[in-house]
């Protein structure tokens, strides 16, 4: 493993480091309603601030596609940053331009100042050389803290630290230190958890953690195309049938590889998503043309506990059932909740999973609770992420 460049090896006094974050947080109007993400850069702007630095804060909300739109300005969110940080943020309502490079020029050690949201400019995801150049004119030093976005070849992941000296900020060292624990040197027995919506999301990571892991639940909506897969109906459930072929072929190898498979025996099914539809348990068998698969049942709960009390590690990600109702949440409770007695090494992965967690059982009861989403299942699938090699050179 190739190591990153380190915020501790970096001198920053009395220089301005554009920090790069991920503030993409859930909002309702203008009310942030996770602030995770924003606490998770805290020790480094911090860190930064305490070694002499002035800041310049940098990050995305949402797909504004290039465009500039009022409900996805960062002015609240810097807002919330000064109120964590207890100091104050001053905003600044573009990214690039003569404002902003004649306010950067004037900082002074431990200011802060943050950027409006950097996809209101087309270039920042077509990666523009003008626009990363114009980024790195404001600051003498890089520092990447957005490690939910590592996987984005963007002006602000890969042009700017190509233009400045750079180094990784402390939630990406945690995040790429954890993960690559889990490449590399994990504690058997291994059990992944997954679950969601899509097999075709998730399928370059299920043929990873074939190399990998000794024991793989599946779970979640896209439990039903292994089911259709087995022979099963699935009655009127998510599944993706066109996938059938190679879910078929991917039992077949973790059969030769030896890695046990955990699919459901019996779901909670119903006949709509209404609020307050009555519920059956089934066998798998017993799935009618009219249900939806929902959850996991208790007979496939209690073996996915059984196996978990027995792990050395257990990465996680995807919620079992369709946790939106807390009526299709209890697979998911009771295997957090055996995660946490089996006293196993536990990595959270996926910002559902972790949002289910808030919800009905506590994180910080787990090893480590990963903030990535997508660039976190593209580690784990053994590819390369651009914004983690520039960090390596």
């Amino acid at each position: 493993m190739t190591e990153l460049m380190s915020l501790h090896g970096m001198d920053v006094k009395g220089k301005r480091v554009l920090v790069r974050v991920d503030f993409n947080v859930p909002m309702d109007g203008t009310k942030i309603t996770d602030e995770r993400r924003i606490e998770a850069a805290v020790p480094t702007i911090e860190y930064l601030l305490d070694q002499g630095a002035s800041v310049i804060v940098a990050s995305h909300l949402g797909r504004p596609d290039g465009k500039v739109m009022a409900e996805l300005s960062l002015e609240p969110i810097a807002a919330k940053l000064g109120e964590v940080l207890d100091r104050k943020v001053e905003f600044i309502a573009e990214a690039v331009g003569l404002e902003v490079s004649a306010r950067a020029k004037k900082l002074k050690p431990g200011e802060i100042i943050m950027l409006e949201n950097l996809r209101f400019y087309p270039e920042e995801e077509s990666n523009g050389i003008e626009f990363a150049r114009e980024l790195a004119s404001l600051a003498d030093a890089y520092v990447d803290d957005a490690f939910a976005c590592v996987h984005r070849a963007h002006a602000s992941i890969v042009g700017v630290p190509a233009l400045l000296p750079h180094a990784a900020g402390f939630l990406v060292e945690e995040e790429f230190h954890t993960l690559h624990g889990l490449l590399e040197k994990p504690e058997h027995p291994f059990v992944a958890i997954i679950g969601g919506a899509k097999v075709a999301d998730k399928f370059e990571l299920l043929e990873s953690l074939l190399k990998l892991v000794d024991t793989i639940v599946i779970g979640g909506a896209m439990a039903n195309t292994f089911l259709l897969a087995q022979g099963y109906s699935v009655g009127k459930s998510i599944c993706e049938p066109e996938l059938k072929g190679r879910v078929v072929e991917f039992i077949s190898q973790a059969e030769e590889r030896g890695v046990a498979l955990v699919l459901p025996t019996d779901v909670v099914v119903a006949h709509s998503l209404t609020k307050g539809e009555p519920t059956r348990k089934v066998a798998v068998s017993e799935i009618g043309d009219a249900d939806l698969a929902l959850d996991l049942g208790p007979e496939t709960a209690d073996a996915i506990e059984a196996v978990v009390s027995k792990a050395n590690t257990v990465f996680w990600n995807g919620t079992l059932g369709y946790t939106e109702l807390e009526v299709y949440a209890n697979a998911s409770t009771a295997v957090a909740q055996a995660i946490i007695q089996s006293g196993a090494r536990s990595i959270i992965g996926g910002g559902d999973t972790a949002g289910f967690l808030d919800q009905y059982s506590n994180p910080a009861k787990f090893s480590f609770v990963s903030t990535g989403g997508g660039a976190a299942l593209e580690l784990l699938a053994g590819k390369d992420l651009p914004g983690i090699r520039a960090l390596q050179q």
